[in-house]
């Protein structure tokens, strides 16, 4: 009998399904938010205490897209644990980072689960974004690895001529980590703000103006050291050439992700705006990773 293998190209593709389906269950999460039909679906895991599916109104139809696009979620993210187990070279890494990725999906199917139960608890829908999250920050791990041109067994080999500076490296750190603060204290004041999912459901009682404030230095912080940064490579020829399309990409989307925070807070905070800022939050985290495994490679 034949000996199974996956090409790196095919198993980069897997990967980056997996990616592209973790990045559209967030929003399509944030639409059963912003839609008002965190609760369309009162039960769990049926839709009610007679339905397993209920599309009979639009909260329950929106609700329950939701939670079937996990399905495709789940098919995804398994076929990228088989594609690490047949892909040759055979790399461990990839069956850990896509076996992690398993691991949270089920997380966050426990989560959903206590968000609907808890009557969409301001806390728990905080858990249920940070978590999917991380397993966006998984996925963009294996793509990145499962892409690089080099490995010499499960080490990544940079095609780098000289090594990434200490300070490169620092403000590297410093940059991801601001951008991880801002996306928290964003979900804060999403737990604080108008936005819960049903007209019923409690929040957090925190001053809304004064934590949006704190939010915004947060992303103001992070603006700044990605701004040194950028003056620190432009000196470093070497250093510049091989970040320079990464940090454009970050800048690009972390200045179109304020643009819009600004414009969503001036103008009442519309549902409309809300869901691109979700959507341009999540891509600017994914291009802050990016740019971060490109200086510690």
């Amino acid at each position: 009998m034949p000996k199974r293998e996956l090409s790196d190209s095919s198993f980069l593709r897997i990967s980056r399904i997996s990616l592209v389906s973790l990045y559209a269950i967030i929003i399509t999460g944030s639409l059963v938010r912003l839609t008002g039909s965190g609760l369309g679906c009162a039960d769990w895991p049926q839709c009610s205490s007679t339905k397993f599916v209920d599309v009979s109104t639009g909260h329950a139809a929106i609700e329950q897209i939701n939670r079937l696009f996990t399905g495709v979620v789940s098919a995804a993210v398994i076929a990228a644990v088989l594609g690490s187990i047949f892909v040759t070279p055979r790399r461990r890494s990839l069956i850990w980072l896509s076996s992690g990725l398993v691991v949270g999906v089920l997380a966050q199917v426990i989560l959903g689960a206590v968000v609907v139960l808890t009557g969409l608890n301001p806390w728990s829908n905080m858990a249920h974004f940070l978590v999917s999250l991380a397993l966006v920050t998984t996925a963009v791990f294996l793509v990145e690895h499962a892409g690089a041109t080099r490995v010499v067994g499960d080490v990544v080999v940079s095609d780098a001529k000289l090594p990434t500076g200490r300070m490169t490296r620092r403000l590297a750190d410093l940059i991801l980590g601001l951008c991880g603060l801002a996306i928290v204290l964003g979900t804060v004041v999403t737990g604080a703000g108008p936005h819960a999912g049903d007209g019923n459901a409690i929040r957090l009682t925190f001053d809304l103006r004064s934590i949006t404030r704190i939010h915004s230095t947060s992303v103001l912080l992070c603006v700044a050291a990605t701004l040194i940064f950028l003056t620190h490579i432009r000196r470093k020829s070497s250093e510049w050439m091989r970040l320079k399309a990464k940090l454009e990409m970050f800048l690009a989307v972390a200045v179109a992700q304020g643009g819009v925070g600004y414009l969503q807070y001036f103008s009442g905070v519309p549902a409309q705006l809300v869901a691109v800022h979700v959507a341009l939050a999540v891509a600017v985290w994914i291009s802050a990773l990016r740019l971060w495994i490109a200086v510690r490679q």
